[in-house]
């Protein structure tokens, strides 16, 4: 059997499809007991030449994004961006957790590419792929001088995210917000707390995501709630009250995906059900197979977001439903691409 991790939600580190080699232990003793057991997070320091991703992805829903990190130490089992780690030679289980790679030039980086003179102007999303707002933010303040840059240039932006640290820069929000630059979606998985922790071991609770939502509204920040991943047979059941309670909070608008189990995520998420709830791992793999036409993961565009199928359509049905009941009276957020200057440009008004 894997042996749990403390705040961890991978029970394993999944091998690498593109290394030559893998770790592997074939008696837990002395050094390998340390080895597998290590429950410290690590800080790789990354420099790439460019951190703006131009989506070319036409179910995205977004024009850019800036992963200030890669990795996230929230750990949540069920997450696509796992994947991502094979990239750096890591693994996609605890290592994705554990060894965070950090972009301190990303601001810089930032800055260059959209004082270029040919930039069009297009929302950035930060954290397309991982948290920005994830435990290293308090360290490293990235995401805060990034919203420091596009907050000068006033550019428009997108944020996902499921901690309250968000929170901290109210002030920088609160000044986009102003002139429609700024869109927040707050992700909530379940209002179940023992659900949340096994889900997502460090996030924070779904009480303070919706203090998120309220505290927001209350300063005029649109926000937004991310019912995300919807997993048949673990969380589909909570959508109309999702909904209810973010509505109710003063989110705006909504969105939902089926969960996908892609890469070595299958894997991942398949030991992790085992071990967790052993009694309805079985039931649960096969309803998320029967989304994707009986495998646990498509990748199909149009498609692998929100499965097809009767599960599917009953997920989508149900979400629908409560989205007419709780946001229909909601206005419509527009970002305002008039808003971008350059430093030194002058302002019309």
């Amino acid at each position: 059997m894997n042996k749990t991790v403390r705040g961890r939600g991978a029970t394993i580190n999944s091998e690498n499809p593109f290394s030559l080699h893998d770790y592997a232990t074939e008696h837990i003793e002395g050094l390998d007991e340390e080895f597998i057991l290590d429950e410290k997070t690590q800080y790789l320091l990354e420099f790439p030449k460019k951190v703006v991703n131009k989506v070319d992805s036409p179910d995205i829903g977004m024009f850019y994004s800036l992963n200030p990190y890669q990795g996230c130490e929230h750990g949540c089992i069920y997450c696509y961006a796992r994947n991502t780690h094979h990239y750096w030679g890591l693994s996609a289980g605890l290592d994705f957790e554990q060894k965070i790679l950090v972009k301190p030039d990303a601001p810089r980086l930032l800055k260059e590419m959209i004082s270029k003179k040919n930039w069009e102007v297009q929302p950035i999303s930060l954290s397309g792929n991982t948290d920005c707002y994830q435990p290293a933010e308090r360290k490293f303040r990235i995401t805060r001088q990034l919203l420091e840059v596009l907050n000068q240039y006033r550019h428009p932006l997108g944020i996902i995210t499921k901690n309250q640290l968000v929170l901290r820069d109210i002030d920088l929000l609160k000044e986009l917000a102003a002139d429609n630059l700024v869109m927040v979606m707050i992700s909530i998985t379940s209002l179940d707390e023992n659900m949340r922790r096994k889900l997502e071991p460090r996030t924070a609770s779904a009480l303070r995501r919706l203090n998120v939502i309220e505290t927001l509204a209350k300063n005029n920040i649109p926000c937004g709630v991310m019912t995300a991943p919807i997993i048949p047979g673990i969380n589909s059941h909570e959508i109309p009250e999702l909904m209810k309670s973010a509505a109710s909070a003063g989110a705006v608008t909504a969105g939902f995906t089926i969960v996908r189990l892609n890469g070595a995520v299958g894997e991942i998420f398949t030991k992790w059900i085992q071990q967790t709830f052993p009694e309805r791992a079985e039931k649960v793999l096969h309803m998320i197979e029967e989304t994707h036409g009986g495998k646990l993961n498509d990748s199909r565009f149009g498609t692998r977001m929100k499965g097809e199928g009767k599960i599917a359509e009953s997920i989508r049905l149900l979400w629908k439903q409560s989205q007419k009941k709780y946001f229909s009276d909601k206005k419509k957020f527009e970002y305002n691409l008039s808003a971008f200057r350059r430093p030194g440009q002058m302002s019309l008004f």
